[in-house]
């Protein structure tokens, strides 16, 4: 590639006095490729010799090369420069999504999502499943190569550090919110208050049952937060509560109420309630948390507390179309039903 080539096809586009700067250098490159003068593997002119060969100022070049590099028609390489990364001219904006894993209500903000932005969005998947070695490899390894960073971040002492490695104009926190610089954008839960105002809610519900057990995994990726709120709940209205780590398949009893985070664990106790012949929401009590269309309809519905996962999904594709900052609590709605 003769390097006068990228510089003509930009020259050629100063007569025309709607392209700013930037857009001169984005649209000249995407002319030289439609028109075969640059091919994939081609290496770009450098920062310094656009400068010299322009006379443009050095933030507008790295701009237009970052926006080149989001449509992915550009990569950056350490150290070595700009390369032209596809012989594609039309390249879509690459969205980086990274989140826990593949559960209803994760795949309700992900289906929202993906149908929000619209086809000439490229999203890409990745799932860290609450391993932070996982997710730190996966943070190192997109940074820089996507436009739109949308991350349900672990909640760890170094994950803030981790995450403002990434642009903040370009990165969205979803689900969890975690502390960082006031620049970054999130959309996100609390647990804390809104477990213990459910709580309260269902306060009457709860004490027709002898015991209130919520079945809780240390170390894993449920909110340390719903364990504080249910501690605090049963203390300040003296109930009879309980906490377990996990639920052992065939040991659910009549007059109690249990609680649990994990889906897995919902379908067990259930087989076990059908199995037993119990009725539900008269001999034994049974809370969810996270909703879904599943649990509005079996076992004529399961009491849940949740956010509109739906909502999440259209809010953060807003984000990635226009970059609007945003910093949004979603609202936690209690849904009761037959289980309860």
């Amino acid at each position: 590639m003769e390097e006068c080539t990228i510089f003509n096809e930009i020259k050629k586009l100063a007569q025309f006095a709607h392209y700013s700067k930037r857009e001169q250098i984005v649209q000249g490159v995407i002319n030289a490729l439609e028109q075969n003068l640059i091919r994939r593997g081609d290496t770009m002119p450098s920062v310094n010799k656009m400068i010299q060969k322009l006379g443009f100022a050095r933030q507008t070049i790295v701009n237009a090369y970052q926006e080149l590099i989001e449509r992915g028609i550009l990569e950056s390489k350490n150290r070595l420069g700009y390369f032209v990364a596809s012989d594609e001219s039309h390249q879509q904006l690459k969205v980086c999504l990274i989140i826990y894993a593949f559960d209803t209500f994760q795949e309700t903000f992900y289906e929202t999502f993906r149908k929000s932005l619209g086809e000439h969005v490229k999203v890409d998947v990745f799932f860290h499943h609450n391993n932070f070695e996982v997710f730190q490899q996966t943070i190192n390894t997109v940074n820089a190569k996507y436009g739109v960073y949308v991350i349900a971040p672990i909640e760890r002492p170094e994950t803030a550090r981790l995450l403002e490695q990434l642009p903040a104009q370009k990165t969205l926190i979803v689900d969890r919110h975690i502390s960082l610089d006031p620049s970054y954008s999130y959309i996100a839960q609390e647990f804390k208050n809104s477990s213990y105002q459910v709580f309260v809610s269902l306060l009457d519900d709860i004490r027709r049952f002898d015991e209130f057990i919520f079945l809780f995994k240390p170390f894993s990726a449920e909110p340390n937060d719903v364990l504080l709120s249910f501690q605090q709940f049963i203390a300040d209205y003296q109930v009879n509560g309980i906490i377990k780590n996990e639920y052992e398949s065939g040991s659910i009893e009549k007059n109690k109420v249990y609680f649990t985070i994990h889906n897995l664990e919902l379908w067990e106790m259930l087989k076990d309630v059908k199995n037993k012949g119990f009725k539900l929401g008269v001999d034994v009590g049974i809370l969810s948390h996270n909703d879904d269309h599943v649990k509005e309809i079996i076992f004529d519905g399961i009491t849940t507390f949740s956010i509109d996962f739906a909502e999440m999904g259209v809010l953060a594709a807003e984000f990635v179309k226009h970059r609007k900052p945003i910093k949004y609590i979603m609202p936690t709605k209690l849904f009761k039903r037959n289980s309860l």
